[in-house]
């Protein structure tokens, strides 16, 4: 008996460890991701404005209030604020979920890489510090 909970502790601590392994991996694989966004956007601790506004602290963030960007109309009273299922769905078709956006981008279809992308994002607080 001792033993049979010995082998189901041991497989659990295993299990934790792969989960933050993956975890790992997603971040990573997001941050690979977003080579895609990056001739529009910034993030991190030096992020600034480009094309696009720098996308430090976007979960959780009123669409169309980076201070210094020139946003379109659609977007600034699109009413949204980013979260991850509303980022999900705009980042599949931005023009769709905000018709009038001046982002320009053919959109990610593929969910674990939308995933990946939206845990990569997640890090950064609106300083561009990594939480």
């Amino acid at each position: 008996m001792q033993l049979k909970i010995s082998m189901v502790a041991a497989a659990a601590f295993a299990a934790l460890g792969f989960a933050g392994q993956a975890m790992a991996q997603d971040v990573e694989a997001g941050e690979k991701s977003f080579t895609k966004c990056r001739a529009c956007h910034q993030v991190g601790e030096t992020a600034k404005n480009s094309v696009g506004p720098n996308l430090n602290g976007l979960i959780g963030r009123h669409s169309g209030t980076i201070e210094g960007y020139n946003y379109s109309e659609a977007n600034k009273n699109s009413g949204l604020t980013w979260d991850e299922a509303t980022f999900k769905d705009y980042i599949k078709n931005p023009r769709a979920k905000v018709p009038g956006t001046k982002m320009v981008f053919a959109g990610i279809q593929n969910e674990t890489e939308i995933d990946n992308l939206t845990a990569y994002l997640k890090q950064f607080g609106a300083d561009g510090k990594k939480k």
